[in-house]
């Protein structure tokens, strides 16, 4: 068996060029940093490489939902708190804040996925009409239990909106769908636990929106929470 030689002190590289290699590595990392890394997480673009690749618009979008889904914590987390002290339901009255260690584990959500086919306005068992100013935002939840799968169908009539497809109860929480100026959605959520399940929705445009919302499935009930 043949050995690979090992190498002379001659051929080791140098402290000088170790040196330079880690400085070479040192502004790689940093550039990566600048030109790549905070124009799509955090919208910081000092080079302008990030816009002329499309990366700051992407950091932008996370950080305006991001800070939409905190404002939609805490405004639900207050309306929840008025609701618990009318409704004994331990489902309607579960926290809607977001935690970080669950109590249990749980499984990946359900994504939402287009139906076969749309449903005629006879076949939704429920509908709703939530006129948005600029700037306002309104939620919609049905009350299911886990493994419960609910169709729908939403639009924003011509106009587009924010929409945040979440769940929440029992002190979990769970992220359907993000996305920001849709005209339109349908499908169905697949509850992953007991709990309130359905839609966030923000105007940012500068004029009214109307969103019109329908709905068939397994829900013991459906109400506008914000």
């Amino acid at each position: 068996m043949y050995n690979t030689d090992i190498p002379g002190r001659a051929e080791l590289p140098t402290s000088k060029q170790l040196f330079r290699s880690t400085l070479i590595a040192g502004a790689s990392a940093i550039a990566i940093l600048v030109a790549i890394v905070l124009p799509s997480e955090y919208a910081i673009d000092p080079t302008g490489v990030g816009k002329a690749l499309g990366l700051t618009e992407m950091g932008e979008i996370k950080a305006q939902l991001a800070a939409e889904a905190e404002a939609d914590a805490i405004a639900e987390a207050a309306s929840q708190s008025s609701v618990k002290s009318v409704s004994p339901d331990p489902v309607d009255a579960a926290p809607s804040v977001p935690v970080t260690a669950p109590s249990a584990p749980i499984t990946s959500p359900q994504t939402v996925t287009s139906p076969a086919r749309s449903l005629t306005s006879a076949e939704w068992n429920d509908e709703m009409s939530v006129t948005l100013k600029p700037g306002e935002g309104a939620e919609v939840k049905m009350t299911m239990r886990q493994g419960a799968k609910a169709s729908y169908s939403w639009s924003a009539n011509g106009a587009v909106v924010n929409v945040d497809a979440h769940g929440d109860g029992g002190g979990r929480s769970v992220s359907y769908q993000k996305d920001r100026g849709v005209g339109k959605a349908e499908g169905t959520i697949e509850a992953a636990f007991d709990g309130n399940h359905g839609w966030y929705w923000r105007n940012r445009t500068e004029k009214n929106v109307t969103i019109t919302l329908r709905t068939k499935g397994d829900y013991t009930g459906i109400k506008r929470v914000i």
